[in-house]
């Protein structure tokens, strides 16, 4: 506790900030009354940060369209993938009901001694049908391309091309986001507080992370960013400056073995961003610590 005095002065207590998965904590406010500071990164992970006066920016996203869609919430993904699907079905029927009309089989499909380019196709709700029947390849036998239409043999093979790029991209698009290991974080707990104490006689922050699930984080990481704005001796103001705390990368500590809860810990020595820091500075300083916990789900190698 001596060493505690020195640091912090006699009035020293255990100073605790909030801490989570993959996300920031600011630290506690002195008096309860003091108004929530915002978040740079929520408890959920989700940064705040809306970017603004970019330049082109539609057209870039539209340019990574995969990524785009994967990172669209479920509603949008259900709709554009809905929608993409029903306007494929309603143009490709159409094209089928054209070709049939042009070629006179409506006012003849039930002639027996004339051969249409599609059997038993004579309205749209059959041309409709019929695209169904070949794309979804049920074939109830019913209705059928004929070789007396070359026409059709063409808008066939485009049918297929056409129908098994849709389905790569939207098939893809719902696989990878639904593999998204984005809900693996709920199983991995973090410490409702951090401390800062005394360990192995070294005044030392620390915060503990624990896995619920049997499966193992493979090569799992930790790292921790401090968020603090500064001003650098040629005057320029940086809001956001990041800085780095060792968790044990120059002793391989960052690197988990997560099989039981584990403390995480940053010394506060001469190197650290906190070593200039008293007690009650601390409490009034502006900052935020981020936790980013990396790892291989072992299950789905995510």
């Amino acid at each position: 506790m001596s060493a505690l005095r020195r640091k912090f002065g006699d009035d020293y207590q255990v100073v605790t900030t909030s801490s989570s998965s993959g996300s920031g904590f600011p630290q506690q406010q002195a008096s309860a009354h003091k108004k929530k500071r915002q978040r740079f990164v929520d408890k959920n992970g989700r940064c705040n940060v809306q970017h603004g006066n970019l330049g082109s920016e539609t057209s870039r996203y539209l340019s990574d369209l995969f990524t785009t869609l994967v990172d669209l919430k479920w509603r949008w993904n259900l709709f554009i993938f809905i929608l993409t699907y029903t306007v494929a079905w309603l143009f490709m029927a159409s094209m089928w009901w054209v070709i049939a009309y042009m070629r006179g089989d409506l006012n003849k499909a039930h002639d027996e001694k004339y051969t249409p380019c599609v059997a038993n196709v004579y309205n749209f709700p059959s041309a409709f049908l019929f695209f169904i029947e070949t794309e979804a390849t049920i074939g109830y036998g019913y209705r059928y391309i004929t070789d007396k239409c070359p026409e059709g043999i063409i808008l066939f093979l485009f049918q297929s091309i056409l129908g098994s790029i849709v389905d790569a991209f939207l098939i893809g698009c719902m696989f990878i986001k639904m593999s998204q290991p984005k809900k693996r974080a709920e199983t991995l707990m973090f410490s409702e507080h951090a401390a800062i104490s005394m360990r192995d006689g070294k005044l030392t922050l620390m915060f503990r992370v624990g896995n619920l699930r049997n499966s193992h984080m493979v090569s799992a990481q930790i790292r921790c960013k401090l968020l603090k704005s500064r001003q650098t001796p040629e005057g320029e103001f940086l809001p956001l400056d990041q800085l780095e705390l060792d968790v044990g990368f120059s002793t391989g500590a960052d690197q988990l073995f997560l099989v039981s809860p584990l403390t995480i810990c940053h010394v506060i020595d001469s190197k650290s961003p906190f070593y200039d820091l008293s007690q009650r500075s601390m409490q009034t300083e502006q900052f935020e610590i981020v936790v980013i916990l990396e790892g291989i789900v072992e299950t789905t190698g995510e």
